[in-house]
């Protein structure tokens, strides 16, 4: 299996006895006392920031109204909202200690410092089904917790949070990858995708009828909690936009095959930055300019694929924090364009993303999302790709049966496509040898060690030269099955030209696929096959 991200754990002081109710228990009125924000090493440097200190001497305190209003409709006792910012905290690593007291405090006026507000905020957002900034609860301006995850109302606020994006992205690649991969982000978008209606017009209004969107309200750019990429950027001046015409919104297709081509020959290191700045100085002015209807759909069509394939790159330097948020905002982008089949397809690069890091569970219910989203009315390839992504999953958790089901479901449909059949530029990846690979990968989580060596060999066999970086993830497979069989021998010549490969590639995953067989090869670390293979790795590449 390829390598998982590493969970991060609480470590809770248990010092004093554990002062939150439960859900039914409501605090006196006289209730106080300071609450100590309690963090994890890792950032116990702004411990002093969480804290639900007092306010400053010049503050004036007045009730929360709009945070009671919030509480009632919500339904939340204060100790049920309490628990939940904590809850919410420690996916973002921090242990936080907020009790009913604290909520307490907060209806007083009090104000919660550092990123508190955004992760209330959050909860809240979870809980009523739409996006609340910390302002509408009453509390200080921060930058939203999932900052670049929001999934946005209309389009001119969909490009005004990608466009942000996009010129974050221009700085140092070392400070992305510090951006978190965080599950909980993948709930509101999918969902919002799944119910979401049509947007009315995708046309930006003219320069005077503009308004600021209302996430970006009072959000200030310092502050950003952990793992954020930083809220919505300021919006620059606008002024009417060149007009786009038909041969601008082709060209941006163009474009994308090239660096997909480069993607799977060579890697998403290779030329992700300057897919980037692409989008910046050229998709952008074109969002903001002037077109029709239909073209200006297909503009965000268009875009919508160079976003998922900004996230793809991303994705595999390993940049999954950045990755993720570039997937929300393109699928947001397809539902613009009203695309509802590529809207799917990216959900199933979201599930990907999730098989990754082991995530199974959130990777089946994105699946099986974009499955009730797009329908059986979409072509028979992107059926077989939904049900591929959904067997993926299933794999990941070692559910033999669903696997079975899902991989069989992907068969049928695609063996249903005939030539000739309309198949998007997008799905046309997904061939025999794709459905090959998918099976040896299923096979292969489930330690069904045969019939993955039997499929592995058999996308080898079908893959093009072309997907360089697919074939190194195959070979890997097919040595990690051998070596499940108890092949050592062949298992480490496989695994030398899988190494070899991805040597030629600038990708994180394929270095993570190799490192994956190593772990798997140490307890055979004494055998000559074994000792062999590691003489070969740290000799002279000629």
């Amino acid at each position: 299996m390829t390598e998982r991200a590493p969970q991060r754990t609480s470590h809770r002081p248990t010092a004093g006895p554990d002062t939150r109710g439960r859900d039914d228990q409501r605090p006196d009125d006289d209730e106080a006392g300071p609450l100590a924000g309690q963090v994890t090493g890792q950032a116990a440097g702004q411990a002093a920031g969480r804290a639900a200190g007092p306010p400053g001497p010049t503050r004036q305190i007045r009730p929360n109204r709009r945070l009671a209003a919030l509480i009632t409709e919500a339904g939340f006792s204060h100790a049920g909202l309490a628990r939940r910012v904590d809850q919410l905290g420690i996916e973002h690593g921090l242990d936080l200690r907020y009790d009913k007291t604290s909520v307490t405090r907060w209806l007083r006026g009090q104000q919660p410092r550092g990123t508190t507000p955004a992760l209330i905020a959050e909860v809240f957002t979870q809980r009523l089904g739409r996006r609340l900034s910390a302002q509408d609860l009453g509390l200080d301006a921060c930058a939203p917790v999932y900052a670049g995850l929001e999934y946005a109302a209309t389009p001119l606020e969909a490009v005004d949070i990608v466009s942000g994006l996009w010129r974050k992205d221009t700085g140092s690649q070392a400070e992305l990858r510090k951006i978190a991969f965080t599950p909980a982000g993948l709930v509101v978008p999918s969902r919002d995708w799944l119910i979401g209606r049509a947007d009315d017009t995708v046309v930006p209004p003219a320069p005077g009828d503009l308004r600021v969107p209302a996430q970006s309200r009072g959000h200030r750019t310092g502050g950003q909690p952990a793992g954020a990429a930083g809220g919505a950027a300021a919006e620059p001046p606008r002024a009417a936009g060149t007009r786009v015409g038909g041969g601008d919104v082709a060209a941006v297709g163009a474009v994308g095959e090239l660096f997909r081509s480069l993607d799977h020959a060579y890697g998403g290191g290779h030329a992700r930055q300057a897919l980037v700045r692409y989008l910046e100085h050229e998709a952008e002015p074109m969002l903001r300019g002037t077109y029709s209807e239909v073209l200006g759909r297909r503009l965000f069509a268009a875009v919508a694929d160079l976003t998922r394939l900004a996230g793809w790159t991303s994705y595999d330097i390993g940049a999954h924090g950045l990755a993720q948020r570039y997937f929300v905002q393109a699928l947001r982008l397809a539902q613009a364009a009203g695309d509802r089949a590529y809207g799917g397809y990216v959900l199933v690069t979201m599930s990907r993303q999730a098989v990754h890091l082991g995530h199974g569970r959130e990777a089946v219910q994105l699946a099986r999302v974009a499955q009730q989203g797009v329908g059986t009315g979409a072509p028979l390839t992107v059926q077989a790709l939904l049900h591929a992504a959904e067997a993926r999953g299933h794999g990941l958790l070692g559910e033999s049966r669903a696997c079975t089901a899902a991989l069989a479901r992907a068969e049928r449909a695609l063996g249903a496509a005939r030539a000739g059949d309309e198949v998007p530029p997008w799905a046309r990846f997904f061939d025999e040898a794709q459905l090959a690979d998918e099976f040896g990968h299923c096979h292969r989580d489930l330690q069904q060690w045969r019939p993955a060596v039997q499929h592995a060999e058999r996308s080898l066999q079908l893959r093009g030269p072309g997907y360089a970086r697919s074939r190194v993830f195959c070979r890997t497979v097919l040595a990690s099955a051998r070596l499940g069989l108890g092949e050592v021998d062949a298992a480490c010549a496989h695994a030398y030209e899988a190494v070899r490969a991805a040597g030629d590639l600038r990708s994180a995953r394929a270095t993570e696929y190799v490192r994956d067989f190593g772990r798997r090869l140490d307890p055979y670390r004494d055998t000559a096959p074994a000792r062999a293979f590691r003489d070969r790795l740290t000799a002279p590449r000629t």
